[in-house]
């Protein structure tokens, strides 16, 4: 906890000192949560139908709305290309590929998609798939993947661009590649700069601009801010998937941590292709519950991001009982499909009761659809994962971060759900 406050309070002095955190259990205020089986002229929802004709559909547009903004439509030729492929790679144990996915009908902006596939495999295997914050090419100590283009938020006027900015393989400790082709899955990986750099420079750098109106110059107010941004981004990868023999695109399934795992768990809600969802430490704007007002809030977030979410949602901070919506109906969008949750115990900014809480408040959904949700209402102790039904959850020891006890309990929960189907 103590390293995700430095972290925060190197960035953003000002705006945290100037908001109270609440980190007191008692403190939290009383609150009710929108049911996500009650329509919002006041009907009941009694049945499947019901849910995936009517209410679906209506909550789904008001996170839209109020929260994320509406994304436009895939383009309608989207282009793919293969840039690069090893079939000896990991030790001759995984076949690596680079795939460039062109955004724009001029090639001028493309992302790249790096693939890991097991060399064992007899068919399609399954996928685990999300965003990462640094580069392609800081996931694994392999010199043969493509150097990522860092942009990041210029220095006193200076260029975006920051040439070598990050290590080859910097991040490998949050990305177990081996462990993964072992277990008999692939992974695949997007530098989030490719689609949208994670700075406010009033959405002119990213792919914003490729679909603005004659005229427009920022996104309406119920329009895509980065995190929808990003989440468009993986479902044009998920374009590409459905195209490569190799992967079974009915099993992949999308992955994030922290403002990643925000972006995950609103990528499956949008684009049910995705067969399972995984959030680690997404707090506010992922997981956690925003009535609960504990740690980073809808105010705090929409001051120290204010790209991440549509210009509507401002009008929330501090504010949020007068949301129409909350974030165990984002869980309950992703339903029956399983999603898993994950928190860190000491990781209090992203408030790991209120993740919890979600799956609990979004299990109703999931019965509705006749599977199991989160099967308990008490949060397990640390370290202790629950996962019987189709909501797995468990916190952790430690801080924020994503590591290979948590990854761990992701391919189990995974192997539950996916193992039989490849």
């Amino acid at each position: 906890m103590k390293k995700t406050l430095l972290y925060l309070l190197l960035l953003f002095p000002i705006a945290l000192l100037a908001q109270e955190i609440n980190y007191d259990e008692t403190k939290v205020p009383s609150y009710t949560l929108p049911n996500p089986l009650i329509m919002e002229d006041g009907t009941k929802v009694t049945s499947k139908q019901e849910w995936i004709e009517k209410r679906r559909p209506e909550i789904l547009d008001l996170f839209e709305t109020h929260v994320y903004g509406k994304a436009p439509a895939s383009p309608k030729d989207i282009q793919f290309e293969v840039l690069s492929e090893n079939r000896y790679a990991i030790n001759n144990m995984a076949t690596r590929k680079e795939v460039a996915v062109y955004l724009s009908e001029d090639k001028t902006h493309k992302m790249t998609i790096l693939i890991y596939l097991p060399n064992k495999r007899t068919g399609a295997v399954p996928l685990f798939f999300g965003l990462n914050f640094k580069g392609n090419h800081t996931i694994c100590d392999d010199a043969e993947i493509t150097e990522s283009i860092t942009r990041m938020k210029p220095r006193d006027g200076g260029d975006e661009i920051r040439p070598h900015a990050f290590k080859r393989g910097a991040a490998s400790s949050r990305w177990p590649v081996e462990m993964l082709i072992a277990k008999g899955y692939g992974l695949a990986t997007v530098y989030r700069g490719d689609i949208d750099p994670d700075y406010d420079d009033g959405f002119q750098n990213g792919i914003h601009p490729l679909f603005y109106n004659e005229g427009q110059t920022k996104p309406r107010p119920d329009e895509w801010g980065t995190l929808a941004a990003w989440a468009w981004g993986l479902s044009r990868a998920m374009d590409y998937f459905e195209t490569d023999e190799d992967i079974d695109a009915g099993k992949v399934a999308v992955f994030g941590h922290s403002r990643h795992g925000k972006t995950a768990l609103w990528t499956a809600a949008v684009d049910t292709r995705f067969a399972m969802a995984v959030s680690n430490d997404s707090g506010c704007g992922g997981a956690a519950l925003s009535r609960r007002r504990y740690g980073e809030t809808v105010g705090k977030i929409n001051s120290l991001f204010p790209h991440w979410f549509c210009e509507n949602f401002k009008q929330y901070s501090n504010n949020e009982d007068a949301l129409p919506v909350d974030q165990h109906q984002l869980v309950a969008l992703i339903a029956p499909r399983p999603v898993y949750i994950a928190s860190a115990i000491d990781d209090r900014w992203a408030d790991p009761k209120g993740e919890f809480l979600s799956g609990v408040h979004a299990t109703a959904v999931y019965e509705l659809l006749e599977v199991a949700g989160l099967p308990v209402e008490e949060m397990p102790a640390v370290d202790q994962p629950e996962m019987r039904g189709n909501i797995g959850y468990h916190v952790r020891s430690g801080d924020h971060d994503i590591n290979s006890y948590d990854w761990e309990q992701f391919i189990k929960f995974a192997d539950i759900h996916l193992k039989d189907k490849y």
